[in-house]
């Protein structure tokens, strides 16, 4: 999951020092051949583990939307500062597992788990402004073999090539998401459904969840452009709703500015996890599925902070990459029975991290040295 509009990013190309040799290391990885005893290995012992399970799914994301919503009730209603400010932290994190679902959405079949994307963009998906279209027919492209790293890839940017304002830019673009999002679905979308230019360029710019400035989104097809339709008209309907309800005082203020603070808060986390999931050294090569690992970053236990920066099986990245259409549920046994198989020299070893501080780190060490 990225962020929800174009993110504005100038790359320089311009190779010096240790920027070249970051470069060049980039390049070789590109190159890796796929360590065949790893994928059949990782494919092997996962089988049995392939099956959405439908209780899961559903406790889970109800759970995590009911806590996100009750502490956002109770931080617009907090008698003080510091309480407003716990109670949408809890939101914020709660609300932000909720919406983590969407990168399932895209995995899963819809009949191993039925109703889910309804029950979802009804309670999540459409309240938060990020209903499932703008992922749906989006990620998917990320995980084609010739796709990922490269300039077609709508999730992907060589961040560890960039300079360092990149960084602080990403962040800025995502804690203005909410805005965005408002402004797409309240204005966009009703200006669009009358000015057909508009509309192509809707379509193609503001209508996926990506971080790469360059991708085009085609227009949707058959049961996917009905299904968009239907759910960009009840994120459109809501929005307006949203917005003129606070214009009258309806709803307060100060409600208002805290959901957008709270929302801007479950973007920023998203944003934060972004930035470790991969390691952005591909500079636009087609990548092998071993290669697309080594640049794709797993943090598993004993690190327990991953629990709320990487929900729904995301600080299994990694792993992902290698088995994406395993359920998230079923990624951390996966990881321990991969991990126990596989020598210590193995591969599959180095796509582990200790955590998001050593990987921040690693990530702005990288940037500086584009000055």
């Amino acid at each position: 999951m990225a962020t929800p509009m174009d993110t504005v990013a100038t790359l320089d190309r311009r190779e010096t020092g240790a920027a070249a040799a970051l470069a060049a290391r980039a390049a070789a990885r590109a190159r890796i051949d796929d360590d065949k005893v790893m994928l059949k290995t990782a494919a092997d012992l996962t089988r049995d583990l392939n099956t959405a399970r439908p209780a899961i799914y559903w406790s889970d994301m109800l759970a995590s939307a009911a806590i996100g919503y009750a502490a956002l009730i109770a931080a617009m209603a907090a008698p003080s500062l510091g309480w407003t400010v716990l109670a949408g932290v809890v939101a914020a994190l709660a609300l932000y597992r909720a919406e983590s679902f969407i990168h399932e959405l895209t995995h899963i079949k819809h009949s191993a788990v039925p109703g889910f994307r309804l029950g979802w963009n009804l309670l999540v998906g459409i309240p938060l402004l990020t209903p499932s279209f703008m992922y749906e027919g989006v990620h998917n492209l990320h995980h084609a073999r010739t796709r990922y790293g490269t300039v077609e890839d709508p999730e992907y940017l060589p961040l560890a090539l960039m300079k360092w304002w990149t960084l602080p830019t990403f962040i800025l673009v995502a804690a203005l998401a909410p805005v965005a999002l408002l402004f797409r679905y309240a204005v966009l979308t009703p200006l669009s459904a009358v000015i057909p230019p508009l509309r192509r360029t809707v379509v193609a710019r503001f209508s996926g969840l990506q971080i790469n400035p360059s991708f085009r989104r085609r227009p949707p097809e058959g049961e996917a452009r009905a299904l968009w339709h239907r759910l960009e008209a009840g994120a459109s309907v809501y929005a307006i709703a949203l917005i003129v309800l606070t214009a009258t005082g309806m709803i307060p203020l100060k409600a208002f500015l805290i959901f957008l603070a709270v929302t801007s808060g479950l973007a920023v986390t998203n944003q934060v996890r972004t930035l470790v999931a991969h390691l952005w050294e591909n500079e636009g090569e087609a990548m092998t599925v071993t290669a697309q690992y080594l640049d794709s970053v797993n943090v598993p236990p004993p690190a327990l902070l991953p629990m709320l920066w990487a929900p729904v099986g995301l600080r299994y990245h990694a792993l992902h990459h290698l088995l994406p259409g395993l359920p998230y549920h079923a990624l951390g046994t996966a990881h321990r029975r991969i991990t126990a198989a596989l020598d210590a020299d193995s591969v599959y070893h180095k796509g582990s991290y200790t955590g998001l501080p050593f990987l921040a780190k690693r990530l702005a060490a990288s940037t500086i040295k584009r000055r």
